[in-house]
């Protein structure tokens, strides 16, 4: 576990012109159509987009090897002609690059941008004090809304985010350091060294494709770790195709997310529009957030 630093360094404004380099720091690339479709949003914004050398490359379910997929990511890094890493895919596979990692010292920090299994990019810039943010990656940014990718695009020049607004399960107003991530990769995460220490964080999290009994598991490994008593408050996304099993008795992700969060006496809200399976709206990994759980919002200040 490691503390976070008392200040955080945000990179600067993106220009028209600038370069982004994708990287793939997980999964092997599969989804080529959408991957062309993202190249274009951000080539018609004005940015150069350009590509790791292995970003194309597999090796069973990764996309090349842990020494491979480390070079990629830190050439993009000490590129002084990158300004932003685009991450092409979640899958699985950025935890392997973080043993023995540390994010080189630069001139100025770079953006960084996506989410799922990229949360454990995410969560190893918090370690160096660096914002990032959680959403989209280059196979899903066809996807999002143009609300939310206006709002991606104002905020990469420098403007500041609109709140965003869903359900209030618990009253109350928390301020804290935003911690977003996906609950499956994040709960991996707990008690190594790449976990930060969650004291008065505001945690946002989100998943796919987990049955309501595996979040009732990892929510609970939170509870018995006294991560949850730490947290301020907690923001909660999208839990996208997280049924039961058709004929299986259960309660549904809604039930136990309330069940097992409702009793930590702190601020929560639910309903926020990030996550898989709709729209991802960006969250800032690091900033300084509030979350209002009596109008329902978690604004970045």
């Amino acid at each position: 576990m490691f503390s976070l630093p008392q200040n955080f360094l945000q990179p600067p404004p993106l220009q028209p012109g600038d370069r982004l380099t994708v990287v793939s720091p997980s999964g092997s690339l599969r989804e080529l159509a959408a991957l062309q479709k993202g190249i274009e949003i951000w080539r018609s914004w004005g940015y150069e987009v350009t590509f790791s050398q292995g970003y194309e490359n597999r090796q069973g379910y990764l996309a090349g090897t842990d020494q491979q997929r480390r070079q990629d990511l830190l050439n993009a890094w000490l590129d002084p002609q990158c300004k932003g890493i685009l991450c092409s895919r979640g899958g699985y596979g950025s935890a392997r690059l973080l043993e023995d990692w540390q994010w080189p010292e630069i001139g100025q920090p770079k953006w960084v941008l996506g989410f799922s299994d990229v949360t454990g990019i995410l969560w190893s810039l918090l370690k160096s004090g660096i914002i990032s943010l959680h959403g989209p990656v280059l196979t899903t940014i066809s996807d999002e809304p143009d609300w939310a990718l206006e709002r991606l695009r104002v905020h990469l020049q420098g403007f500041p985010l609109t709140p965003l607004t869903g359900n209030s399960w618990q009253k109350g107003k928390a301020r804290g350091r935003l911690v977003a991530g996906n609950l499956t990769v994040a709960t991996h995460f707990l008690g190594t060294p790449w976990q930060p220490n969650l004291a008065n964080v505001i945690l946002a999290i989100e998943d796919v494709t987990e049955a309501p009994y595996r979040i009732d598991r990892m929510v609970t490994q939170w509870r018995a770790s006294g991560n949850l008593s730490q947290v301020a408050g907690i923001a909660l996304g999208r839990f996208s195709e997280c049924e039961a099993p058709a004929g299986f008795p259960s309660w549904t992700v809604e039930e136990v997310l309330g069940d097992r969060l409702g009793d930590l006496g702190i601020p929560v809200v639910a309903d926020l529009p990030f996550g898989h399976g709709g729209v991802n709206a960006i969250l800032p990994v690091g900033s300084e957030v509030e979350l209002d759980g009596d109008a329902g919002t978690l604004s970045f200040l």
